[in-house]
């Protein structure tokens, strides 16, 4: 038997199984914390999970080799999520209820996860996709981030919407991105960029001996289609028949499977992972046109699941959620509870130990420490609440109940007028809405006291529309551009 310290606690490692001390308890136990969170990647788009064309073999084999979340939801698009994953409550109480017109900045009232778990000692960084704002208030390093490398708006390219200009020339590739305080030009594809960013600041982490959080927010497999993967991850899907936009997409994806891979083989090599909590996960479902394979059009592999990207069904909210703590947690578990987003935050700060403020945001989800002890906690019954948002101007009313859900541990109720038995139908291919009066007028009644408690927090609505030239980090760079120009930029190399 072999006794090993990780902090506070101790692990007594017996073959390849391990057993906490203290009860198995977690609480405190201030692990390093990698979150790896993809962009627009559905619960079908991993080999793991029974896609037939994709190649995943490091996230299979982290897979395996993991604590799978079973039912795992998230918002149905991404800035909501991002936003609730921040804060620890459902994003339209954060003002979050769409992707662009403002509607995408999170309130600033929020006391963020990094800065909760900086005051628990930890640094924190973002490496990818923010957008929760691109005001100077609103920017990662103004709500909690020691170190950040992100572009604007919802994705590369996006000058329309906050991007940097240069990015809509070339997305994915040699970017043009905000580090820290400075805009600077890259070079490489942004993924490759980002895990390297990544994997050079843990080092210098590792070094200092501080504890970290690592937030990996990858902007891929965000469309556009056109040409936004390497060359070498687009040809197996061309010489095999398929489509351009297939070939780019699902290179992708090959290519965050080849990175993640990368980072755990580096972590193994340093010595890190056992002090380590590692966690891979996608913010809302797929977004993916219809495949043509040698003339023939096919639906994209989805799991089984109904709908996608911002539909209000399992298929837009329900996603991957791995998690992995080699001899800590037990390999191979898959653990069934109706957990969220929403319950990030509060697990986060229990692993971490963080000392939040009395006066701070009244939290809408729970820890998954009594999950990640034991499998069969108990896990009280709760309700679920979506919207996809995005409706006009004047039009939130006229929205209340399209594109709406409530998701029990049984059932999920859509659009004011589906109802699904979950737990018998998971691809909702039943409406039963008829059928059971009671259940409808139920979760009916819940969502109609659900929406009138966070219209009055939705502080983003009835903004003005931004012109773009006059977004926020677009005039940012041409201030820059003409102050001083826009300074080459690499992460230092690991390996020297």
């Amino acid at each position: 038997m072999n006794i090993k310290l990780i902090g506070w606690l101790v692990v007594f490692t017996i073959g390849s199984f391990s057993l906490t001390a203290q009860n198995k308890s977690l609480k405190n136990s201030r692990p390093n914390i990698i979150f790896v969170l993809t962009d627009d990647q559905g619960m079908g788009d991993l080999s793991c999970t029974g896609n037939k064309i994709l190649n995943t073999p490091h996230i299979d084999d982290f897979y395996k080799n993991s604590t799978r979340f079973t039912d795992f939801q998230v918002s149905p698009t991404c800035a909501p999520t991002r936003a609730a994953i921040m804060s620890g409550r459902v994003p339209f109480k954060n003002g979050v209820t769409h992707t662009i017109f403002q509607r995408e900045r999170m309130a600033l009232d929020v006391y963020t996860l990094p800065q909760a778990l900086k005051s628990a000692g930890y640094m924190t960084a973002l490496f990818g996709k923010w957008h929760l704002g691109d005001e100077e208030m609103y920017l990662p390093a103004s709500r909690g981030f020691d170190e950040v490398l992100m572009h604007g708006a919802g994705g590369i390219g996006q000058s329309r919407w906050g991007d940097f200009p240069p990015n809509a020339k070339n997305p994915y590739f040699d970017n043009v991105l905000l580090h820290n305080d400075t805009i600077v030009q890259t070079k490489g594809f942004c993924t490759d960029l980002f895990f390297a960013a990544s994997m050079a600041w843990i080092k210098k982490q590792r070094e200092d001996e501080q504890p970290y959080f690592a937030y990996i927010s990858l902007n891929a497999p965000h469309g556009p289609f056109k040409n936004n993967a390497p060359e070498k991850y687009q040809k197996r899907f061309l010489e095999a028949g398929y489509d351009k936009k297939t070939a780019v997409r699902y290179g992708m994806i090959e290519n965050i499977d080849d990175n993640f891979g990368a980072m755990l083989a580096q972590l193994k090599a340093w010595n890190a992972l056992e002090n380590t909590i590692v966690i891979f996960m996608t913010d809302n479902g797929m977004s993916m046109a219809p495949i043509k394979h040698n003339g023939e059009k096919i639906f994209p592999y989805n799991a089984g699941l109904k709908g996608r990207k911002n539909t209000p069904y399992e298929g837009g909210t329900h996603v991957p959620f791995f998690v992995q703590w080699p001899g800590v947690l037990e390999p191979g578990t898959d653990i069934n509870a109706l957990t969220a987003h929403i319950d990030l935050y509060q697990t986060f700060c229990d692993l971490a130990g963080a000392k939040l403020p009395k006066e701070m945001q009244a939290f809408d989800g729970r820890s998954l420490l009594p999950l990640l002890e034991d499998k069969n906690a108990e896990w009280d019954s709760r309700e679920l609440f979506f919207h996809c948002g995005r409706w006009g101007p004047g039009e939130r009313e006229e929205y209340k109940y399209k594109k709406s859900a409530v998701r029990t541990d049984r059932w999920r109720f859509s659009n004011n007028k589906e109802l699904y038995d979950i737990s018998a139908d998971p691809g909702e291919a039943e409406n039963v809405f008829i059928s059971n009066p009671e259940t409808v007028q139920k979760l009916k009644n819940s969502f109609d006291q659900w929406w009138e408690s966070v219209l009055p927090l939705m502080v983003n609505e009835g903004l003005p529309k931004i012109a773009p030239e006059d977004q926020p980090l677009v005039k940012r760079y041409y201030e820059q551009l003409k102050d001083f120009g826009i300074p080459d930029w690499a992460p230092e190399p690991i390996n020297e």
